[in-house]
């Protein structure tokens, strides 16, 4: 498998993870619970989320330039 392609599925699972996140957080406040646990718990999926779409996000500007270095 493709290291790109391994990268957009993990990209897409932590998505996943990071939504699950945001629910149970609004479902602890609903409930007048006060978990800071429960608020970290979306932070950490959203941190690998950025790192993950600033990659995939400069992937294209890094190939141009690589040809462009080449030529």
């Amino acid at each position: 498998m493709d290291w790109n392609v391994r990268l957009r599925q993990l990209h897409r699972w932590l998505s996943i993870a990071f939504t699950l996140a945001v629910i149970a957080n609004i479902v602890a406040m609903v409930r007048q619970e006060q978990a800071i646990w429960i608020g970290v718990l979306a932070l950490i999926p959203l941190a690998l989320l950025l790192i993950t779409g600033l990659y995939m996000f400069a992937q294209p500007y890094a190939a141009k330039w690589r040809r462009v270095r080449r030529a």
